[in-house]
């Protein structure tokens, strides 16, 4: 039995639902014990499984301290886990903080353990272009005893920002197939106000600028000038607000629902024709494998891991940043085109099951952590006979 600590955010959003998954599909297997050492019940951590374990991360409160110390309780609590619970590995999602909590978790901790890091993208390439940051964060990835990322592109660019000369392996995100698969959810068209001949286009972000939320809104305008269209938008952030004032500038109220967060996901997906996804940066695109996942084929942005996860012209199309006409013609095209949308639909839904499936991309993973303990034990091997044992 191999026991791992996983330490991701525990809210919504990609890192997380990777992270709470793999550790769930890791349990299923009987050969791993997962324990989540995170500030708060992971989101998708929503079943009951003997072989998983959550410590919760409490940051204590001291006078001296304006901010409480959230890094520093972390690697406290990493430290605790790996010699009361034996870990083999530690593995984290994200570089900051994680990576530097789980190295001094290491320094602290009784026990030897493995540390494991995955880059999932804004700890590279946000928070590595500051300088404040950049060495730390090199740091945390140097002395990782392995580290993936979720793209080849992800990759190029921490080499490229960060001058780190560490091998980084490329372990591409996955779904789980039990809940994103297509299904029969006809009713919920009519729950939205959705006629039977309009085509529905999804959207689904935290609604931050990068996701250039009003190249979306000038998208669907452009569409609905020539077909019956409604658009989900799904997801809250700090560009909702805008995109209220733009739906209604547009005239467009009628024909846009906000949603808001949600949960039901594939049920959504399961009512949609086409995913727009237009920003400005995205190492992988996860939204876009959840759609492919149920024959959504999608638009996006030829940036970043986009182009590795959408095939143009067989699952999707690509398009160049802020090209709204462009990706309008495409998404015209597809759904005026009965034959044409379903062949891309199938195309999208065998290249999730073939290229992205949770068997292959789990046993890439299960792999890193065999290997990675061979090492150990032929290293011990070697010290005891150097030693005379």
């Amino acid at each position: 039995m191999i026991k791992i600590g996983i330490t991701c955010y525990p809210t919504i959003g990609g890192s997380g639902i990777i992270a709470t998954e793999l550790g769930k599909m890791l349990a299923e297997t009987k050969d791993y014990e997962v324990h989540f050492i995170t500030s708060s019940l992971p989101f998708r951590l929503d079943c009951v499984n003997p072989g998983i374990y959550f410590h919760e991360v409490e940051t204590v409160h001291y006078p001296v301290f304006r901010y409480p110390p959230y890094d520093l309780a972390l690697a406290a609590k990493m430290a605790e886990v790996i010699d009361r619970e034996q870990l083999d590995i530690l593995h984290v999602h994200y570089a900051m903080p994680h990576a530097i909590s789980a190295i001094l978790a290491r320094d602290i901790a009784k026990r030897d353990v493995k540390i494991v890091t995955t880059l999932h993208g804004t700890d590279i390439t946000v928070l590595g272009f500051d300088q404040t940051f950049k060495k730390m964060i090199a740091y945390g990835i140097e002395q990782s005893d392995a580290v993936t990322a979720v793209s080849k592109d992800l990759v190029e660019r921490t080499k490229k920002y960060l001058n780190v000369n560490k091998a980084i392996e490329v372990i591409y995100n996955f779904v789980n197939e039990q809940v994103y698969h297509k299904k029969d959810r006809d009713y919920l068209k009519c729950d939205y106000r959705i006629a039977s001949d309009d085509k529905v286009i999804i959207h689904i972000s935290n609604f931050r600028k990068v996701k250039r939320i009003p190249d979306i809104i000038y998208t669907f305008h452009e569409i609905r000038k020539q077909i019956k269209a409604k658009l989900l938008l799904v997801g809250d952030g700090p560009e909702s607000p805008a995109a209220f004032e733009l739906v209604n500038e547009l005239g467009l109220k009628d024909d846009v629902r906000f949603l808001g967060k949600q949960k039901n996901i594939s049920d959504l997906l399961s009512i949609s024709d086409l995913m727009l996804l237009l920003s400005e940066q995205e190492s992988f695109g996860l939204v876009l494998l959840e759609a492919m996942a149920c024959e959504v084929p999608s638009i996006g942005t030829n940036i970043g891991g986009i182009p590795e996860v959408i095939v143009h012209g067989e699952t999707g199309y690509l398009v160049e940043l802020g090209d709204v006409k462009r990706a309008a013609e495409y998404a015209v095209q597809l759904l005026t085109d009965e034959e044409k949308l379903a062949s891309f639909r199938k195309a999208a839904y065998e290249r999730a099951a073939n290229v992205f499936h949770s068997r292959y991309i789990v046993k890439q993973y299960t792999d890193l952590y065999q290997r990675l303990l061979s090492e150990n034990q032929g290293e011990k091997n070697g010290e005891n006979r150097q030693s005379g044992f």
